[in-house]
C-alpha cells in the first residue's frame, strides 16, 4: 500500500487558496530539480504540477535521471515524478501558466514555434513535430502527451505573453502584443478559453507607458475583479498608474472606479515602471503587490510589498495601501495571499526595513530571498525558512497542500533543491 503524505490528503487544487495556518518551513523532499536557468511560472492542473521558464534539463528528486526538457517540463504533486510523455520543445522561455480544463494547460511566453511528443517518446520527429508548430506567444498543451490542443487558434504579434489567469470559459492574458487572434489589443486581451478567439466585450486599452512600449506585468482575477499591473499609466485614458482593477462583470468590461496615485512616485530612473507581483487574498476582500525600483525615501513604493483594500469604505479616488513593508533596497518579485499570511519572494535580505538603504535599518529582520508578512499588521512573520537570494524568486502557488516556489537558485529551507520547491501545510 502507497501511503500518501498528509498534505496529499485533500484534493490539489489551486488559485487563490485559503489556508489556516503558515506553511512548514521544511521543504518536501519529492520535488524534483531544475538544473539550469530559471523558473518563472508553476501552474497546477489535478495533481500534476507544471513548471515553465527558461531551462533545458530536470532531475528526479534523487538527482539519478537527468532529462531534457525545453522550457516547461511536468510533475506529479505527491511522488515529484516527471511526467515522461509531458515533453513540448518550446523555442523560447515560458513566462506564465494556467490550468486549462480537460487534462489541459495554458503557457505563453517569448517563443514562436514548438514540436511536442517526439522526444519524449524517443521517436524520430514526424509530421507537425518535425517542421514546428507555429505558437506565437500563447499555447494550450494536453498534459498526457504534451500535443497543443485542435481548435485553440490564438496567436500574439508584436511582443510576448507575461500573465495569463482564467474564469471558466474566459482566458486572460497579458503581456507587450499588439495584436492577438487576429485584432489589435494592446498589452491586454480576453479569449474564449477554448476557441482561442478574442471577446469582442472586454477591450480595455493600458496605455502611456513610462518606458518604451506598454505592458501588463502581472494579473490577478477575484471574482468580478480583475487586477492588472505593469507598464502603463492610463487604462482606458484614465488614470491609473501603474495598478488598475477592471469590471469583468460587466457588459461590456470596464474600469473600475477604484484609483490609487501609490505608484505614481519616481524610483530609479531605471526602472520607469516597477510593480511586479499582485494576488488576490481568498476572499477577495484585498490584494497585495511586490516591487522592485531601487532603495528610495521610505515614503516610497519602491522595493515594497503592499496591501490594499479590495472595496474601502469611503472615496474610490485616491486609495492609500492598508500597509507597506519596505526592504530597504532589495527587489521583490512575487506574491502569494492565504489569508495566513502574504508571502513574498525576490532577492531580499531583511522586511520591516523601511529606513535601510542597501543595509538593515532600525528594527530590520532578516528574511534572505523568501518571507512571509502578517495580513493584518503588514509586519513580517517569524517565518523564515532561507533561500539563496540570486535573481530572485519568480513563482508562487499556493493550493491546499502548501506553496509552490519557483526561482533561479538550488538552496531553499537550507536543503538541495534546485529552482523547484514546496513547503506543505503542517
Amino acid at each position: 500500500m502507497v501511503l500518501l503524505p498528509p498534505w496529499a490528503a485533500s484534493p490539489a487544487q489551486a488559485g487563490t487558496v485559503r489556508h489556516t495556518r503558515v506553511v512548514s518551513a521544511d521543504p518536501v523532499d519529492t520535488t524534483p530539480h531544475v538544473l539550469n536557468g530559471i523558473v518563472n511560472a508553476i501552474a497546477l492542473v489535478g495533481r500534476t504540477v507544471v513548471v515553465g521558464g527558461s531551462f533545458s534539463r530536470v532531475s528526479d528528486a534523487r538527482g539519478t535521471t537527468t532529462l531534457e526538457r525545453s522550457n516547461i517540463f511536468a510533475y506529479d504533486l505527491v511522488t515529484g515524478r516527471v511526467l515522461p510523455g509531458f515533453a513540448p520543445e518550446l523555442d523560447g522561455q515560458v513566462r506564465a501558466l494556467v490550468d486549462g480544463p480537460d487534462g489541459t494547460v495554458y503557457a505563453g511566453g517569448e517563443f514562436t514555434e514548438m514540436a511536442a511528443g517526439a522526444r519524449a517518446a524517443g521517436l524520430p520527429a514526424v509530421g507537425p513535430a518535425a517542421s514546428g508548430a507555429e505558437t506565437n506567444g500563447l499555447v494550450r498543451l494536453r498534459l498526457s502527451d504534451g500535443t497543443p490542443v485542435p481548435g485553440f487558434g490564438a496567436q500574439a504579434y508584436g511582443g510576448g505573453v507575461t500573465a495569463l489567469a482564467r474564469s471558466g470559459s474566459q482566458l486572460y492574458v497579458g503581456g507587450d502584443f499588439t495584436r492577438i487572434s487576429g485584432v489589435g489589443r494592446t498589452a491586454l486581451a480576453r479569449l474564449d478559453a477554448v476557441s482561442g478567439v478574442i471577446d469582442a466585450g472586454f477591450a480595455v486599452r493600458p496605455g502611456d507607458p513610462r518606458g518604451r512600449r506598454t505592458k501588463v506585468a502581472a494579473l490577478a482575477l477575484s471574482g468580478d475583479r480583475l487586477a492588472v499591473i505593469g507598464d502603463f499609466t492610463t487604462l482606458d485614458g484614465l488614470s491609473r498608474p501603474q495598478l488598475g482593477l477592471v469590471d469583468v462583470g460587466s457588459r461590456p468590461a470596464k474600469v473600475a472606479g477604484w484609483r490609487t496615485s501609490t505608484y505614481a512616485a519616481r524610483c530609479k530612473a531605471v526602472f520607469p515602471s516597477y510593480v511586479r507581483g499582485v494576488d488576490f487574498a481568498p476572499d477577495g476582500s484585498y490584494f497585495a503587490v511586490v516591487t522592485t525600483g531601487g532603495p528610495a525615501d521610505p515614503n516610497k513604493p519602491c522595493d515594497s510589498a503592499a496591501r490594499f483594500e479590495t472595496r474601502p469604505r469611503g472615496s474610490l479616488e485616491n486609495i492609500r495601501p492598508t500597509w507597506m513593508n519596505l526592504t530597504g533596497g532589495d527587489s521583490l518579485y512575487a506574491v502569494a495571499a492565504t489569508g495566513a499570511a502574504v508571502y513574498v519572494g525576490g532577492h531580499q535580505r531583511w522586511l520591516d526595513n523601511p529606513l535601510g538603504r542597501d543595509s538593515a535599518g532600525p528594527g530590520a529582520v532578516p528574511r534572505p530571498g523568501i518571507s512571509a508578512i502578517d495580513p493584518r499588521t503588514g509586519k513580517a512573520l517569524s517565518w523564515n525558512p532561507t533561500r539563496d537570494r540570486g535573481i530572485g524568486v519568480k513563482a508562487f502557488l499556493a493550493h491546499h497542500g502548501g506553496l509552490l516556489v519557483g526561482s533561479d537558485t538550488t538552496r531553499l529551507g537550507h536543503e538541495y533543491h534546485a529552482r523547484v520547491g514546496m513547503f506543505p501545510l503542517p
